[in-house]
């Protein structure tokens, strides 16, 4: 460790006490590889402020010092955007004891936290006053608030509710230079300019690092009914949505997607779970339909009604309609599973990408049949949000591959051609797990140069000297002389 690095700890240890900083390599260690396993890295120190206030005086020490900030909140990120890189220069910054929720706006139905609030204890405070917070995801119980921000989370209530962009009110971040931006009051109506909180939505803690938020609420669920469908193509799937929105409208709040060999994945992998159907189906669809007090009373009847209307009109092979919660939560356990049971079978390479919604079925057939004919022995598994266009399009090595080299070969070369695939179908290469590291070579090598050269220059314009996360997202490449 060099001399000024050491001044540069102890005047952190002065602003933060004890409690604030850590250097300690047991203490450093569970937040220094990421939550897959992929990316490993090294820090100066672990620094966890307490206030928005000690935030903001941290970061102008830490360009005082030139020392570059990590920051950090659950660390369940799927792309490696927490972590550090291997140098050990870098701070790495945790928000998690900005956790406070302050007293709930049930008349606006807004509330105001910290961003280290975990998103299952949000969703509990919401909860006792008879609202809730409509996002939700398999690692609720450690994501936190600024970490969904950061990445504009999305999750299976899209279709209904958004991502995280349409559910931030205001915000307030703290910036390169030590300065606080602060807009947490949310007007309805407000033509000042750009609207600069989506600016930081989404920009993976590389142009400033979000302390606090106020956030959408809506009505509790009073009651909610789960259907599983079996169906021989995604193409009826898509049919399906769209006759589900036709009559229960706005009601329809999940639409999850699943091949037959993910489920028996599944059904295999865990005990706990038993096939919803009898028969054996190509697809299966969840949907989950729910309704506020005022829509409760005739939910049942009015979703079993329109099942029927379905079965009639040829949409439907077979359903099962949840009798209660407990059926509920059982049905949606194994679409939770999926990743979990995948895992168990051995190397694989995920892909979180996105094509318009309409086109989303075909592109799936064409990429399992091209992934599958290109690599003998890979296994091509898509499943995920039909009703957004969200696909979780992932690649199972053959047996007995070493997983170590398969990634580095075979894995790299699948995920290539599935990123081409999606740009030719103008898609995304990523729909709601952001960027970070693992996907940052890819989007410069197939980002519109356009784009790419706007965001370079909003990151030069808020971090000139490119402290804030670096290597994650985008880079920034040396400023030449003008011609």
């Amino acid at each position: 460790m060099t001399s000024s690095q050491d001044t540069f700890l102890a005047a952190a240890a002065d602003l933060l006490g004890p409690r604030g900083l850590t250097t300690d390599p047991d203490l450093l260690s569970p937040w220094l590889t990421d939550w897959r396993g992929r990316f490993t890295g090294r820090t100066l120190a672990l620094a966890s402020p307490g206030s928005t206030a000690e935030v903001a005086a941290l970061v102008r020490l830490c360009a005082e010092h030139g020392v570059p900030i990590v920051p950090q909140g659950g660390n369940s990120g799927m792309c490696g955007g927490a972590t550090p890189d291997e140098s050990g220069t870098a701070l790495l910054l945790s928000l998690r004891r900005l956790d406070a929720i302050a007293p709930i706006n049930t008349d606006a139905r807004q509330v105001t936290c910290g961003a280290g609030t975990i998103l299952e204890t949000l969703h509990h405070a919401a909860e006792a006053v008879g609202l809730r917070f409509p996002l939700t995801l398999g690692g609720k119980g450690s994501a936190t608030v600024g970490g969904l921000i950061s990445t504009n989370a999305g999750g299976t209530q899209v279709l209904r509710h958004g991502s995280m962009r349409a559910l931030v009110l205001g915000l307030e971040a703290v910036l390169a230079d030590g300065s606080v931006f602060s807009a947490l009051t949310p007007l309805k109506k407000d033509n000042r300019g750009f609207d600069l909180k989506q600016v930081l939505i989404g920009s993976e803690g590389t142009l400033g690092i979000v302390t606090a938020a106020t956030l959408r609420l809506v009505p509790a669920v009073a009651e909610r009914v789960v259907i599983w469908a079996g169906l021989t193509s995604l193409q009826r799937a898509r049919a399906l949505l769209l006759a589900c929105e036709d009559r229960l409208g706005g009601g329809v709040e999940g639409f999850e997607v699943m091949p037959a060999s993910s489920v028996a994945a599944v059904l295999a992998y865990d005990p706990g779970t038993r096939a919803p159907l009898t028969g054996d189906y190509a697809w299966h669809v969840l949907i989950e339909v729910v309704a506020d007090a005022t829509g409760a009373a005739d939910l049942r009847d009015r979703v079993e009604t329109a099942i029927g209307d379905l079965f009639e009109a040829g949409l439907l092979d077979d359903a099962v309609i949840s009798s209660g919660e407990a059926q509920a939560e059982a049905l949606w356990r194994i679409r939770e599973s999926i990743p979990l049971a995948e895992r168990a079978q051995g190397p694989a390479v995920q892909h979180d990408i996105s094509v318009p919604v309409e086109r989303m079925p075909d592109f799936v057939d064409a990429a399992v049949t091209e992934v599958e004919t290109r690599f003998p022995g890979v296994r091509a598994v898509a499943f995920g949000h039909l009703g957004d266009g969200n696909v979780h399009f992932h690649a199972l090595a053959p047996k007995g591959s070493d997983g170590p080299a398969w990634y580095a070969q075979t894995g790299k070369e699948i995920s290539s051609l599935i990123h081409d695939r999606v740009v030719e179908w103008a898609g995304s290469i990523s729909a709601e797990h952001g960027i970070g590291q693992l996907k940052r070579d890819e989007l410069e090598r197939l980002g519109d140069p356009v784009s790419l050269a706007l965001m370079r220059q909003i990151k030069r314009a808020l971090d000139p000297h490119g402290l804030l996360n670096p290597g994650k997202l985008v880079t920034l490449a040396p400023v030449g002389p003008t011609a």
